[in-house]
């Protein structure tokens, strides 16, 4: 379902490679040794998989665009060329003669299209340089003259899993508060009603500063889906601000398009643990200890304990003991050390940009009967002024699918929303005239005219070489 472009895949491996100094920033005088160690290592080419090394004064360029702007990844993107969008081949009045030939005949393929305007410019030389064939089917998507029959492919996405390869054990700890966070779920020993009087299992979502040890944020829910997920990671980024790096197991919450996605957009580097390595993840195993052995072992008297109870003391106990009672490995309080720092925290964006973060992308291709398209089982309408495009590049979140973004494919940016098809609505008849960026009012569909320029010529060429036609009329035979 999610589209990945060149400039995505560089802008990742950029960023993956300057990472590690922006979470644990060198001392002073060290950088140049780290720049140095990073152009000795060998790396994987984004594309090809091909081994390749950067010099140092490249990893240095990456390393201070990404240290110095607020959207990391976005800065380390390749940059669209100034001249995108100009066509200087297709003057005016080739571009009429375009216009005109669509009009006539508007069930031609691109190839037959540029095979007439070749001889067209070859009978007027006036017209201009012939366009090439990209550049005539860029024009032509770009101005609504599509060709009527089309196919649709869809290939199935193929995913590669990582095999489990053997790793030695050894303890670690982020060198900065924010450079590192942990993230898990955990099952409740003890199950409480919901409000339909079923017993079901309570699962605690904890966020989790390796460093500090601070609890950034915790939160019980019945469910560890990417929507929960998703929800207390944004609560955590508002309390305590965007971390550089996370790391979770390979849950498929964690692992859903949604999550993983709104990660990279945020420049927070998204690591998972090794299959069966849950000791990679200790420090989480060692905060459930806390929360069973202390948390849900002072609420054994508590007979009608209900979800909203269970957050309030979660919250009251986090906040008032867990962070402020000494941490027997740390010999500090878990808020004490976030506090002293080094902190390499960013500055969290506002709720909405949090929001539009998580959500997944996909490319669906236009109805160009109706303007709709197909998402998740539900049909969505398209703006009139978007009906245009054979293929919408848009963003959603599986969880809430009445909203749907149009986006732009190369910078992202938001620039409609979709609403499911209202089919009560339509059974008014009403129909308003169609309205494509080809022309500012509706045009009268002309009549082709004559013999098309290809086959004139094919026909004088045929007679140029003196043979006779190659049949019998009828009335001879």
């Amino acid at each position: 379902m999610s589209t990945t472009r060149l400039t995505d895949s560089w802008a990742r491996f950029r960023f993956a490679v300057v990472a590690p100094l922006l979470a644990a920033p060198p001392a002073v005088g060290r950088l140049q040794a780290e720049l140095d160690r990073l152009a000795q290592t060998t790396w994987r080419h984004p594309q090809t998989g091909a081994p390749v090394r950067f010099g140092r004064s490249t990893i240095e360029r990456w390393y201070y665009a990404a240290r110095a702007s607020a959207d990391p990844i976005g800065e380390l993107s390749r940059r669209v060329r100034r001249d995108r969008g100009r066509r200087r081949v297709i003057g005016p009045e080739l571009a009429d003669l375009i216009r005109a030939q669509h009009a006539e005949h508007p069930s031609w393929s691109y190839t037959l299209r540029r095979d007439n305007l070749e001889v067209m410019v070859s009978e007027d030389p006036a017209l201009g340089p012939l366009p090439s064939y990209p550049s005539l089917r860029r024009y032509l998507l770009a101005q609504g003259m599509i060709k009527q029959p089309r196919r649709r492919r869809r290939g199935p996405d193929r995913q590669a899993e990582p095999a489990r390869s053997p790793r030695e054990v050894r303890s670690y700890e982020a060198e900065h508060v924010g450079g590192l966070w942990h993230l898990d779920f955990h099952h409740g020993s003890r199950k409480i009603l919901d409000s339909k009087g079923e017993w079901r299992t309570p699962i605690l979502l904890a966020i989790l500063d390796d460093r500090s040890r601070l609890v950034c944020h915790a939160q019980w829910s019945f469910d560890e889906t990417a929507e929960t997920l998703i929800h207390g990671l944004c609560q955590a980024f508002m309390k305590r601000d965007l971390p550089r790096a996370i790391l979770t197991d390979n849950g498929s919450a964690m692992l859903a398009a949604e999550t993983t996605e709104g990660l990279e957009r945020l420049s927070i580097l998204h690591q998972t643990t090794l299959p069966y390595s849950a000791y990679q993840n200790g420090k989480q195993e060692v905060l459930w200890a806390q929360v069973e052995g202390r948390l849900v072992a002072m609420l054994e008297g508590e007979p009608d304990l209900t979800l909203s109870l269970l957050n309030r003391t979660t919250l009251a106990w986090v906040e008032m003991e867990y962070q402020r009672k000494v941490h027997s490995e740390i010999a500090e309080t878990p808020l004490a050390r976030w506090l002293a720092g080094p902190s390499v925290t960013r500055p969290c964006p506002e709720a909405e940009a949090l929001r539009r973060a998580f959500t997944a992308r996909a490319t669906r291709t236009q109805r160009r009967s109706d303007g709709t398209f197909t998402l998740a089982g539900i049909r969505f309408e398209v703006p009139g002024r978007f009906r245009h495009l054979p293929r919408l590049a848009l963003r959603f979140a599986s969880w809430q699918r009445r909203t749907v973004w149009i986006v732009d494919p190369d910078s992202g940016a938001f620039l409609e929303r979709c609403h499911p098809l209202n089919r009560a609505k339509n059974a008014d008849g009403f129909r308003r005239p169609r309205t494509t960026p080809a022309a500012a009012e509706p045009e009268p569909a002309a009549e082709p005219a004559g013999i098309a320029p290809l086959l004139r010529r094919l026909m004088a060429d045929y007679a140029a070489t003196g043979l006779p036609p190659a049949y019998l009329p009828t009335e001879e035979r």
